[in-house]
């Protein structure tokens, strides 16, 4: 690959599937021969089993990925209860530092070439009192994988968040449509007009997958056009 691969996955909102689709990057660059790990900097709503906390989106991620790492790094935040960050962590008595999350990055990217960092919740969601997801992502400096849960209110929600991205100097490398409500109407006419609005690429129209896998979403994407892929070929500065 020409250059290290790196990327935040944003979502529009909570439940829309920004898990699902960080699993179909790594899925496609296991198949690009490339090492890579899934982050999950914090994870709210975990169980205890087989003497560890765990996390369905963090676990997702670590299946996924073709580089083991302690959860230390890629999720440093397992939070227990299942509410927002900033809340799950008061009831922790945990303190969110973003500085230690970069730092966690920062440990994984020296021993991988591609690392999917998957946000919590929508795009501007407290983790802790002068923090919130959009402050960790300027952090980060990552290009930005937007998805876009497809259901009523999808436009809005979508070109809200592209220009709360742009007017961070961040850049959104490209978004995902994900089928969310097989039953919206007019889900391809929302599609279009987001895409008519939207300063990215589309990569994709995810539909409704039974028993959704990393594989099987993967089919409908093509994340050639972001920075730093596999084979891409970087015009030169």
């Amino acid at each position: 690959m020409n250059a290290p691969f790196s990327c935040f996955i944003a979502g529009t909102d909570t439940e829309i599937g920004k898990t699902l689709i960080s699993v179909s990057v790594l899925h496609a660059l296991g198949q690009c021969g490339v090492r890579s790990v899934g982050m999950k900097p914090i994870a709210a709503g975990a169980e205890w089993r087989d003497g560890a906390w765990h996390n369905e989106d963090a676990d997702a991620l670590a299946a996924a990925a073709n580089v083991a790492l302690p959860q230390a790094l890629t999720t440093p935040y397992m939070l227990r209860t299942p509410a927002s960050p900033h809340i799950a962590a008061a009831l922790d008595g945990v303190a969110i530092d973003a500085m230690h999350i970069i730092e966690c990055y920062r440990q994984i990217r020296l021993q991988t070439d591609a690392v999917v960092v998957e946000g919590v919740g929508g795009f501007r969601v407290p983790l802790a009192e002068n923090l919130d997801t959009a402050e960790l992502a300027v952090q980060f400096g990552l290009p930005v994988v937007l998805v876009v849960g497809l259901r009523l209110g999808c436009i809005s929600h979508a070109l809200l968040t592209a220009e709360a991205i742009a007017a961070r100097g961040l850049t959104l490398a490209g978004w995902v449509a994900n089928t969310i409500d097989p039953a919206m109407g007019f889900a391809a006419d929302n599609v279009a007009t987001i895409a008519s609005r939207m300063k990215a690429p589309l990569l994709g129209v995810v539909p409704r997958l039974e028993n959704a896998s990393a594989s099987q979403a993967a089919r409908h994407l093509d994340f050639s056009c972001l920075p730093g892929w596999p084979g891409k070929q970087n015009s030169p500065k």
